[in-house]
């Protein structure tokens, strides 16, 4: 094994590079990946980068950064016993599954990549397992309709895995080509909302039954959206609005509550559920499955198997597969131009 590694750097003025660096020895219950794949997350991890750009700090102070990619096991240290050398695994975790061609990974975070499944399709583990997460949170049952706002990679994937679960899908953003994206992977109803106004469409596309649960995937203020899919919500007859509006973006919102709201539940979604930043269970502590049934490697897992399937399906998702020399061009890209990308691949060997 190589001891130097290429990775993907960002600083505080909002510039990406490549460079080389020592690779590190895995601690207790971590494994040592031969990264194959990285996907770049464009909200979480590019989405103030025109900011610093406009606002620039010190050039020097810079990071490595990334949180889902895919690889070989080339070593692990610890009670890693799930784990063989050999294996291909999809890691996730901030400070882990970096932009890379090694890292270390915590065991729990990982899991292993079935036979038909690529690696540039498993490098999506970090995202899909949260569009996951937050449709288990939503409790979206077969027959049920669905809005979701904002068709980023996060969106699409909650798009997906809704329609595993039996709902109807209207998806609502203001990029034509993540509304197109979204058409291609089958969703029901794809709206560009700077155009259409999706609140009238609203009972139509459920027969006049109203929006059942809501999910807002993307971050920044989304007062607005809000206020969109509670007026597609189900109104009862006393005028209250009812239903469920998960929240799995990084959302600011404002909005009265109470009878300025009506009994409409609000679910937070964080991250890939349970276990995620708790250092015990990533390096090889456990949940009693009786209290938690779906931690985070489970939701990692069935991702993975749900890609087996062909059930979701990653590939209508990704625009460009760059190597990791071309980092710094790709996420300009994101940054610049977000409407021109969405899914963007670093490979590594």
């Amino acid at each position: 094994m190589s001891k130097i590694r290429k990775v993907v750097m960002r600083n505080d003025a909002g510039y990406i590079t490549t460079e080389e660096q020592e690779t590190p020895n895995p601690i207790p219950g971590q494994l040592l990946v031969e990264v194959h794949t990285s996907m770049v997350s464009p909200g979480t991890e590019l989405g103030g980068m025109k900011r610093r750009r406009e606002n620039p700090g010190s050039p020097d102070n810079k990071r490595p950064f990334g949180y889902t990619n895919a690889g070989v096991v080339i070593g692990k240290e610890g009670d890693c016993d799930e784990f063989e050398i050999g294996d291909r695994v999809a890691g996730m975790g901030g400070g882990y599954a970096l932009h890379a061609t090694y890292a270390c990974v915590p065991h729990n975070l990982c899991a292993k990549i079935p036979e038909n499944v690529k690696f540039e399709h498993a490098a999506s583990i970090h995202l899909a397992a949260t569009a996951l997460h937050a449709v288990q949170r939503g409790r979206i049952r077969i027959g049920e309709n669905i809005v979701i706002a904002g068709l980023g990679i996060l969106g699409q994937f909650a798009n997906q895995v809704a329609k595993i679960a039996g709902a109807y899908v209207i998806g609502l953003d203001n990029y034509p080509l993540r509304v197109k994206i979204a058409e291609n992977a089958g969703i029901d109803l794809a709206i560009n909302v700077s155009e259409i106004d999706p609140i009238p469409i609203a009972d139509e596309f459920t027969r006049g039954y109203g929006m059942d649960c809501g999910i807002i995937a993307f971050g920044g203020d989304a007062s607005g959206a809000f206020q969109q899919i509670r007026a597609m919500l189900k109104t009862a007859p006393d005028t209250h609005k009812m239903g469920r509006i998960v929240i799995v973006g990084g959302a600011s919102i404002t909005h009265g509550f109470a009878a300025g709201l009506g009994n409409v539940d609000v679910i937070s979604a964080a991250r890939t559920g349970p276990g995620y930043h708790d250092e015990d269970y990533e390096h090889g502590a456990d949940y009693p499955p009786v209290f938690v049934q779906w931690p985070t490697q489970r939701n990692l897992e069935l991702s993975l198997r749900l890609m087996s399937e062909g059930k979701i399906n990653v590939g209508h998702l990704i625009t460009d597969i760059v190597p990791i020399e071309n980092a710094s061009d790709a996420c300009n890209k994101l940054i610049e131009t977000p409407g021109e990308a969405l899914g963007v691949i670093f490979t590594m060997q």
